[in-house]
């Protein structure tokens, strides 16, 4: 599935890398095969340096378990590897990070262009959501990351910050204009590398996070733009910056790759300070709940290397256990609606009945299929060019975000259409209007939640996705898309219950499961504009749970704002 030796010495070097941390090989091994890649002499000693430095820290830190810590975070992903990195920026705090999952440099994350092989995967959680009369009794994969870096290191290594009108929002649902878009706007130019068309006023450049447009795409994603232009929808030399202050258009995907390899989180925050003494990174840490003496968070309980172990935390502990898994530790240690709590017998520390409610998600719709004439080959992410636009014209943002895929990208349902030479226009909902929820099967931690996704349940999203299946017919039969174009295969002609039963059918997950502890002031809330949770001491939420409601985009790098939002709130 991955052919490593046709990847990219980007890949190659991560590979080399990963096996210094794991010391399958020493130093002398590493220097030999990166010399063969033929990169230079004082970048392959300094990256040996670092790795041996790491592997070092890292297997004394582990070796000599703290009973207590100044902070713990639970998780890896976009948020908790932005926290515990800020966190360890002071040499006097002492950093425990728990991850659940194992390695990130491996060739299936690593490899961009054939990331959605990791869905169902080793590195996926593999959560599904409860079979839905709305999706034609489906039940919807739900992939979460499960490895150093989250979901970062399983997505498709997109970088759409969200929309203005996104971040006003939440700051008017918090009650602080410190999450309004200027001030998350100042966050994204600090912490970019930005290697695109310059724009100073919203792009920064030298920050942790290296961003470019996909780089040489593939001839079909310039064609997308043309094709979008001939709708009426202007195009951008950039995704995000002022196209995301507006009604919407069209570009080259903004993407976390470099040198032919994904950029996880942790590649930028993490391995830069997992040399420090003062940070402590455990993988294959699976925390089962909270420790809690009245109403203070104490601390976690977690298994690792088979025992189960409680390690305390004299400042704060920060789930960072993403959109499922973070609500779902809050209600095994106390923190929920009490009814809920009460099926199971565990004692109600902080009645919160929002916890696992307010469940958002993007759904995309595997079904825009066209045969090309001849064989198109996939780059960077195979997705390089996307569009934002509005359902209807009345919106104040556009609701809908549509992808040109180098591949088939179709449910289990449309794939039965899939031939030789097939690509995709995937549209998907952006803004839905349906809300799930979350629930516990058991007391038991390793038992996983029931997920009801809810997806299309609310009609106003059923009728957005029928515009955006007229539009992806437009573009797929453009004049611009004709060189690529053997035929139409989905939707064709469809329309009324046909097409309806075809959404249903081709809707699946983009993964972006969000807004299920969420921030606020109402009764539904979890946390507040400082991320603590209600009813609650030394405990706070940084990841997409706490959205009150879903980005306008991918949610990688919103995450990334949630986790530094809360570094500035912890270091102020």
């Amino acid at each position: 599935m991955f052919d490593t030796a046709s990847a990219s010495n980007g890949v190659k070097l991560a590979l080399l890398e990963g096996q210094l941390l794991t010391r399958e090989i020493d130093r002398a091994t590493f220097i030999e095969r990166a010399a063969n890649l033929g990169l230079p002499a004082p970048a392959i000693g300094d990256a040996a340096d670092k790795f041996m430095a790491i592997a070092a820290n890292q297997a004394a830190r582990r070796a000599a378990l703290r009973a207590s810590y100044d902070y713990i975070v639970v998780g890896s992903g976009a948020s908790g590897s932005v926290v515990a990195r800020r966190l360890a920026e002071n040499p006097d705090a002492r950093v425990l990070l728990l991850e659940a999952g194992g390695d990130d440099l491996k060739p299936g994350i690593l490899i961009t262009e054939t990331w959605f092989f990791n869905q169902g995967g080793e590195f996926d959680w593999s959560f599904a959501a409860e079979r839905s009369p709305s999706v034609n009794n489906r039940s919807i994969a739900q992939a979460m990351g499960k490895a150093i870096g989250g979901g970062t290191s399983i997505n498709g290594m997109v970088w759409a910050r969200g929309h203005k009108n996104d971040f006003d929002h939440w700051a008017k649902e918090a009650g602080d204009d410190a999450w309004n878009y200027r001030h998350v706007l100042d966050i994204y130019r600090c912490i970019e590398d930005w290697h695109g068309a310059p724009d100073p006023q919203r792009r920064g450049s030298g920050g942790e996070v290296f961003v470019q447009p996909a780089p040489n795409p593939s001839s079909i994603a310039p064609a997308f733009l043309r094709a979008a232009e001939s709708l009426g929808i202007p195009t951008f030399a950039d995704q995000n910056g002022v196209m995301q202050e507006g009604p919407g258009g069209a570009a080259i995907t903004n993407v976390r790759i470099r040198d032919g390899r994904r950029l996880n989180i942790p590649s930028s925050y993490l391995y830069p300070v997992m040399d420090q003494a003062n940070l402590t990174v455990l993988t294959g840490a699976y925390v089962n709940r909270l420790t809690i003496e009245g109403n203070t968070v104490t601390g976690v309980e977690f298994e690792w290397q088979n025992e189960v172990r409680r390690i305390k935390a004299s400042s704060e502990v920060v789930l960072s256990a993403g959109a499922i898994q973070t609500p779902k530790t809050l209600m095994l240690s106390g923190i929920g609606d009490r009814a809920e709590l009460d099926r199971f017998g565990i004692a109600t520390v902080s009645h919160l009945p929002g916890v696992g409610r307010n469940f958002q998600d993007h759904p995309v719709i595997g079904g825009g299929l066209w045969e090309a004439p001849g064989p198109l080959p996939t780059r960077n992410n195979a997705s390089e060019a996307n569009l934002f636009v509005k359902s209807r014209s009345e919106l104040n943002t556009p609701d809908l975000h549509i992808w040109q895929i180098e591949a088939p990208y179709l449910s289990e349902v449309t794939g039965r259409h899939a031939v030789e030479n097939v690509w995709s226009i995937s549209p998907g909902l952006v803004r839905p209007e349906s809300r799930g929820f979350l629930r516990l099967k058991s007391a038991n931690p390793k038992e996983a939640l029931e997920i009801h996704a809810n997806m299309l349940t609310d009609p106003r999203d059923l009728a957005a996705l029928r515009r955006s299946m007229e539009i992806t017919r437009e573009l797929g039969n453009s004049e611009a898309m004709k060189p690529f174009v053997k035929r139409e295969i989905l939707p064709g002609d469809l329309e009324g219950e046909a097409l309806d039963n075809l959404i249903r059918d081709g809707a699946m997950s983009m993964h972006h499961p969000t807004c299920t502890a969420k921030m606020g002031q109402d009764d539904l809330s979890v946390v507040d504009a400082q991320l603590r949770v209600y009813g609650v001491n030394k405990l706070r939420i940084a990841d997409g749970s706490i959205m009150p409601t879903i980005t306008t985009g991918n949610t990688h790098a919103p995450c990334v704002i949630i986790g530094e939002r809360l570094a500035e709130i912890l270091n102020a």
